[in-house]
């Protein structure tokens, strides 16, 4: 059943505005926004993807990733279908490129945020994760699942594609503690001619997740003849150090998928190149991911030593005391407690 969306107005002649994402859909009676599960029902925008889990499993919070958050806890992540990009090389595209406009009903599982809370607390998580598709999609799921999940002690994550409005990311911010934003080019023309988006609404995205002190982490799934040129890695790297040097920047190892089946895994040289090129940039902390082999520990950014040991997708070891090198008692950015 259709439940009535946040972050609309009602026009004349019974439109509406949708000011979730950046997409920023006028939308008539009866048709739907972009992102297809949202509709304008009689003058009032109405959401299908409430309480409708496509999928829920119990993650380690590095697979995310998120190496500077609660590192080594589990996290609770849940996802409906859609999505409000249309990225060809989409890792999830059989839920994410799903839409009420194409099918008679979304696919998914009845279930409640409080059933979500209760999962996430019997499954010893630390926290929720709003991930395998855009969370802004199912943004009225998230929220009341959030608040509730904040007053049982649990953090809130959103992985994102960053191309959600200022006001939506205003509203849920009292229960939102980390994101991670998936920064995948630095040509607008990528995003909108591959994606359907626009850059600059991500960059202001990450911006203002770190005005309103939410912790963020970066993730660029390097894709070969796409964003993997020299330039385009030292811009985004670039831009994440004049936000704050100690934004972690994931690189991810690019596998064909989608319509990009034909394509070629990213050369483990290329995203070597990239973090170093992420190092003269001034970035303290950058992770190649995908890669047998590649070290995933964090080493502290002043004295050198190795502070955190990981293995796939897991916590070996964490040296830190109190968020502190032990060695030379230098802080490390993150949320380690």
């Amino acid at each position: 059943m259709p439940r009535e969306a946040m972050l609309f107005e009602s026009l004349d002649d019974q439109n509406v505005h949708c000011y979730l994402c950046r997409h920023s859909c006028r939308i008539a009676e009866s048709r739907f926004g972009f992102c297809g599960v949202r509709q304008n029902l009689g003058g009032k925008l109405y959401t299908y993807a409430y309480g409708k889990a496509v999928a829920a499993n119990i993650d380690p919070i590095e697979k995310k990733p998120l190496y500077h958050f609660l590192p080594g806890t589990l996290s609770f992540s849940v996802a409906t279908a859609g999505c409000n990009f249309r990225c060809p090389f989409c890792q999830n595209w059989r839920i994410s490129q799903v839409s009420e406009r194409k099918t008679p009903e979304l696919p998914g599982n009845e279930l409640t945020p409080e059933e979500i809370v209760a999962k996430a607390k019997h499954g010893q998580c630390r926290s929720i994760s709003y991930t395998y598709t855009e969370p802004t999609i199912f943004y009225e799921y998230a929220y009341d699942t959030a608040g509730l999940a904040k007053e049982q002690g649990l953090s809130n994550i959103f992985i994102t594609n960053g191309f959600m409005t200022p006001e939506a990311l205003e509203t849920i911010q009292p229960y939102l503690s980390a994101c991670n934003v998936d920064l995948k080019s630095f040509r607008d023309e990528f995003y909108r001619d591959i994606c359907r988006g626009r850059l600059e609404p991500v960059l202001d995205s990450i911006r203002f997740m770190k005005d309103l002190g939410i912790w963020t982490e970066i993730t660029t799934l390097v894709v070969p003849g796409q964003n993997d040129s020299e330039e385009e890695l030292g811009q985004m790297a670039r831009f994440i150090s004049s936000v704050d040097e100690n934004i972690p920047w994931h690189l991810s190892r690019f596998h064909p998928s989608y319509r990009y089946e034909d394509a070629v895994p990213t050369p483990i040289e290329t995203l070597q190149k990239a973090r170093g090129i992420g190092k003269d940039e001034g970035l303290k902390f950058i992770y190649v991911g995908n890669v047998p082999g590649e070290n995933p520990d964090t080493v502290c950014p002043s004295c050198g030593e190795s502070l955190i040991r990981r293995g796939v997708f897991t916590m070996l070891e964490n040296r830190m005391e109190q968020g502190r090198c032990p060695s030379c008692g230098k802080p490390v950015a993150g949320v380690f407690s």
